[in-house]
Parts: structure tokens; C-alpha cells; sequence
């Protein structure tokens, strides 16, 4: 049974995210449930965002970012390490490849990313220029400002 729901209250406070509810419903749907590696989406600020991704298992070769076209990407795949041959009695860290695409806000531009304990932290910080910023308009009584 497939249930519908709206993450929209979750959203109605952020800046420079707006977009990720239509981007998060439509993952909902067509992923059935994969979920890895899970991820959060963090605001600090106006202006601040932070995207973590908990990457356990993996080091900084082996994981990638770019953003194209307003897309940011990270994508992790494990090199081969077979030095030795082990054998897992029980294998409960995941180490597959994964691939996270996020649709980024206009103005949105990736800062910094750093890895530490395991979760990938991606600074995120919105830089409006100022002819996108809203100007504040001065009400003249003078009634011959259109003539």
C-alpha cells in the first residue's frame, strides 16, 4: 500500500531550499524506499546551509562532488581492496557505490566540503547579487509623478 504524504510544512521556513520539496516528493516516489547513504539537509542561518552524508567506509579519494547546471553530486564508490582475503561473519557496514544528486537553489553556490567521523559535511551559502535583491520603493504624495 502506497501512502501519499507532503513533506511542504517542512519546508516552509527555509531559504534558498524552496525547491526541494517537489525534488524530495518526486525521490519518494520513484526510489521505493532506498534511502542510502542517508543524508541530512541543515539550515544555519539566512544565508547557511549544510548538506552531511554519512559516508562510513569511505575516504576522501574515494568520493566525488560536482555541480553542473545547478545539480550537486556526490557520488562515493569504494576502491578494491583485497590486500588480503577476509571473510565477514557478519558485514553490516554497507560500502556499495552510491550516487546523491541535489537540485540547488538559485544564488546557491557549494563553499567548502570537508570529511571527518565519517560524514561528509558540503558548505553551501547563498550569495544574492544586488540587483536580485528586493529594493525598498519610496511613496511620493506628489499625484504628478506619472505626468
Amino acid at each position: 500500500m502506497t501512502t501519499a504524504f507532503s513533506l511542504a510544512p517542512l519546508f516552509r521556513h527555509s531559504v534558498g531550499f524552496d525547491r526541494f520539496n517537489d525534488l524530495f516528493e518526486s525521490a519518494a516516489r520513484n526510489e521505493s524506499g532506498s534511502s542510502y547513504p542517508p543524508y541530512n539537509v541543515e539550515k544555519h542561518g539566512d544565508d547557511h546551509y549544510r548538506i552531511v552524508v554519512a559516508a562510513a567506509g569511505f575516504v576522501e579519494q574515494d568520493l566525488d562532488l560536482q555541480v553542473e547546471k545547478g545539480v550537486l553530486t556526490v557520488t562515493g564508490s569504494k576502491r578494491d581492496n583485497s590486500a588480503g582475503e577476509v571473510t565477514f561473519l557478519h558485514q553490516g557496514i554497507a560500502q556499495r557505490a552510491f550516487k546523491l544528486s541535489f537540485r540547488l537553489a538559485d544564488h546557491i553556490e557549494v563553499k567548502a566540503a570537508g570529511l571527518a567521523n565519517g560524514l561528509l559535511s558540503i558548505e553551501l551559502l547563498r550569495l544574492v547579487p544586488e540587483e536580485a535583491k528586493a529594493k525598498r520603493i519610496p511613496i511620493n504624495g506628489d499625484s504628478n509623478v506619472l505626468n
